[in-house]
């Protein structure tokens, strides 16, 4: 897998990596690649698979429309 070396960071942008890190519960290059990699976009194979999943979960029901449930709620 390639590297990347991402140089002159101002110091702010790096505390606020590390926070973020801890957050999610990642260590600072953890945090940056997955920033990298939602930045860089999905893949068409992973797009695929959650559209998938959403398909065999939602398959099959009848969605009401929202438009309609909206004028219902103002009537009220």
């Amino acid at each position: 897998m390639p590297d990347i070396l991402v140089r002159g960071l101002d110091a702010a942008t790096v505390r606020k990596l590390k926070t973020r890190a801890r957050r999610h519960g990642r260590s600072l290059q953890g945090e940056a690649k997955r920033v990298l990699e939602q930045a860089a976009g999905a893949d068409a194979n992973l797009v695929s698979a959650i559209l998938d999943r959403w398909r065999t979960r939602f398959g099959g029901r009848r969605m009401s429309k929202t438009v309609t449930l909206i004028r219902e709620d103002r009537r009220r």
